[in-house]
């Protein structure tokens, strides 16, 4: 699951492909401020983490791999910091259909580009966009991704009508399972839509001369 949930962000965030390495997979990653590159491991454990660190010279480089922060903290070498807040949590669910519901003076707007599926919720008055979403589409499975409500409209069910269209979606496409990785809020919505935690995700970040994250 940790491995489809790399090769589905890829895929949505129109990076390179992930290029394997004997601890798990390395993605690219362009024009982001936050992050020059990942290494997602499948298998948490110590030879695994160092191996992978040992190799990074770049700062800004992270890793995520399926343990408690507190866990791998004592893995990671000087110059590796845990990101405590950015650790999250990887999701999965049977898809199942489900109906919409749209509040009213709100519109969805469904688009694919290639692999991916992007759900916009519109304000029928402003017509700008109130909540977002879209998914990489990878067989019968697929990664759900920057899900998002914006301030002025949250509290109104939006996040729940953009999970339900990416989720009708890929239903229609043949797709069958749902994985993602929530934040701590994220968390929160997903599971009243049937969504399960199925391990943290912990994530360390290189930062030479930091002491915390």
């Amino acid at each position: 699951m940790v491995r489809t949930w790399a090769d589905g962000w890829a895929v949505s965030r129109r990076t390179p492909a992930p290029v394997e390495w004997p601890w798990g997979v390395h993605i690219q990653v362009a024009d982001d401020p936050h992050e020059v590159g990942r290494h997602v491991l499948p298998r948490a454990e110590e030879e695994l983490v160092r191996a992978a660190t040992a190799c990074v010279t770049l700062p800004r480089t992270w890793l995520k791999t399926p343990i408690e922060p507190e866990d791998l903290e004592p893995w990671l070498p000087d110059g590796w910091v845990v990101a405590w807040q950015d650790t999250g949590h990887l999701m999965a669910v049977d898809l199942l259909a489900a109906r919409l519901d749209v509040p009213e003076g709100y519109a969805v707007r469904v688009e694919q580009a290639g692999a991916v599926v992007h759900v916009n919720v519109l304000h029928a008055a402003s017509g700008e966009r109130a909540a977002k979403g879209q998914l990489a589409v990878l067989g019968e499975s697929v990664v759900i991704d920057r899900v998002r409500t914006e301030d002025a409209h949250r509290r109104k069910g939006l996040g729940k009508v953009v999970m339900r269209a990416l989720a009708n979606r890929a239903l229609d496409g043949g797709a069958v399972l749902g994985v993602l990785g929530a934040t701590d809020s994220g968390r929160a919505l997903y599971e009243t839509l049937g969504w399960k935690k199925h391990a943290t995700l912990a994530e360390g970040v290189y930062r030479p001369g930091s002491t915390g994250a």
